[in-house]
């Protein structure tokens, strides 16, 4: 079958990283992938939420958000907490992030990702995550570096794709075309070293076997170690614990 956008069916969509893309944070870049585009930013709190006080350990968050004309019709500013959908998104980066960071190394600072969705073509939450870790590098490699912590936190890469069924086929790195119309996606979220963190699947349409969602799996598997890669380019000569 061949994709709307041309692409193979293992094939992602071309991902482009603009490093130190803001300024005033401590760390920063623009994840495109396609036409999908998100600002990811890193910055440094010193302090920790009152469950951690005391602990002598630290803490990576995330803010995710949507801008009014990401999308073809204007999303309305959220407030506060934001929706479920925004809430639930920001968690599951938090948890990705938090997957490859050695709390106690960090000691009681916290830093916060934030990830603000400029265009959304789909798969905006897996080029957050996937940005969101250069982000986060970037800001360590750069506190590293003016000596305000002791050891690199930093355990493994993390990245995170999109995988689903779409006319039959099995297709990775959906855009929002066959997001919105495929029998089934997963978003997988993976470490360099082949292990995952997180693997959401949902039957849009039809239900899905065992081996439907081993194949997406072995997909996925092949796209993050492509995201990674890319990830290693702009990080270079990080330490990894």
């Amino acid at each position: 079958m061949k994709r709307n956008d041309g692409r193979a069916f293992n094939e992602l969509r071309k991902i482009r990283i603009t490093k130190n893309y803001l300024k005033n944070a401590e760390g920063s870049c623009l994840i495109e992938c396609g036409e999908t585009r998100v600002v990811c930013t890193a910055s440094l709190e010193d302090s920790v939420p009152p469950f951690l006080k005391n602990k002598g350990a630290g803490w990576v968050t995330a803010e995710y958000g949507m801008l009014p004309c990401s999308c073809e019709t204007r999303i309305r500013r959220e407030k506060a907490a934001g929706s479920g959908r925004t809430l639930e998104i920001q968690r599951l980066i938090g948890r990705s992030l938090r997957g490859v960071i050695d709390l106690d190394k960090l000691g009681e600072r916290t830093i916060k990702i934030d990830c603000d969705v400029v265009q959304a073509d789909g798969g905006t939450r897996t080029a957050s995550i996937t940005g969101g870790f250069i982000a986060l590098a970037l800001a360590l490699m750069k506190i590293r570096k003016e000596g305000r912590m002791d050891a690199m936190p930093l355990t493994d890469y993390v990245a995170a794709v999109s995988v689903g069924i779409y006319k039959g086929e099995q297709l990775i790195d959906l855009n929002y075309a066959e997001d919105s119309q495929a029998d089934m996606d997963m978003n997988v979220v993976m470490v360099g070293k082949g292990k995952f963190i997180e693997v959401q699947g949902t039957a849009e349409k039809n239900a899905f076997s065992k081996a439907e969602m081993d194949k997406l799996l072995d997909l996925a598997k092949k796209g993050i170690k492509e995201l990674i890669e890319i990830q290693e380019k702009n990080v270079e000569g990080i330490e990894i614990g």
